[in-house]
């Protein structure tokens, strides 16, 4: 059985144990993870998936993970969506209710909602930190990735001076080798002449594989985004049929305040069991029935 096919496995399959406990041992062996003693195999799982079950290349990922989360404590340790909550009132930020036809998740952030004299580059990355380390958790999107879509209508001056080569650095780690999810796909839609500067100081450092799955759609977005995604699947101000963006957002905004008590237990303590409460079992037990129903 080869990795793609151990990744359809349920998480319990007596055929995934010995990966997580290759995958263990080899993170309880490294210098770099000395201090840390627990590693639940639903976290190491999210590893193996997202490198196809290779635990040479699984450690890789982990041990990139832990360095990133160390050398970037301003945006990991503060996972708390109601500090966020203002950003996040303005409509920024999306996980839309339905897969695409691959199964991935599909994110869309609205630049233009960021007010860079109200919330700093960080707080907005945060965002992006929170999101990831709740869908991440999903095991169809451990298996399918995500897609994302860029708006940048109402990018100016102010955003791209937020954006600079220490920050640009961080954001491409995320993209290509510092977390556990496949991004499948990056689509800019709006994109305005100056904002190339800024994806020119991102570029040099992702692989070549995430450079091709970038996607740039201009103003006229409609006919190109239907190419990649379904129309039930994309809100209508995206050319779609599914729930309008505000609507989106307010959801998504919503699941993430149900979120903060797993989230800041996340950021205290990734590699560990989480104690799921009731509350938080009903939420992800939501998320995915609506997922399947789409």
């Amino acid at each position: 059985m080869n990795g793609p096919q151990l990744s359809e496995l349920p998480d319990e399959s007596e055929q995934l144990g010995p990966y997580v406990r290759g995958l263990r041992r080899r993170a309880l062996q490294s210098s770099e993870l000395c201090a840390v003693r627990t590693f639940s195999d639903e976290f190491l799982l999210k590893f193996l998936r997202a490198r196809d079950v290779d635990v040479e290349l699984s450690v890789k990922l982990l041990l990139n993970y832990q360095r990133w989360r160390r050398e970037s404590p301003e945006i990991s340790t503060c996972l708390s969506p109601s500090s966020v909550l203002g950003l996040l009132n303005t409509s920024y930020h999306a996980v839309l209710p339905r897969r695409d036809h691959t199964g991935s998740r599909v994110l869309i952030y609205r630049i233009g909602q960021w007010k860079p004299k109200d919330w700093s580059a960080f707080q907005v990355f945060r965002v992006s930190l929170m999101t990831s380390e709740i869908i991440s958790r999903e095991t169809e999107t451990q298996r399918r990735g995500l897609k994302v879509i860029f708006d940048l209508q109402g990018w100016s001056l102010g955003h791209a001076l937020q954006i600079n080569p220490f920050l640009a650095r961080k954001i491409s780690s995320v993209l290509s080798d510092s977390f556990p999810l496949k991004v499948r796909g990056i689509h800019l839609v709006n994109e305005p002449m100056f904002f190339r500067p800024v994806l020119a100081m991102i570029r040099p450092f992702l692989p070549e594989k995430i450079k091709q799955r970038i996607h740039m759609h201009g103003a006229d977005f409609h006919d190109s985004l239907s190419d990649f995604f379904s129309s039930p699947v994309l809100p209508p101000e995206y050319g779609g049929e599914g729930p309008d963006i505000e609507e989106a957002c307010k959801d998504w905004t919503n699941q993430l305040l149900q979120s903060e008590k797993l989230l800041q237990q996340i950021a205290s303590h990734p590699t560990g069991d989480i104690a799921i409460t009731p509350e938080d079992s009903l939420i992800s037990e939501n998320v995915e029935n609506e997922l399947s129903e789409g």
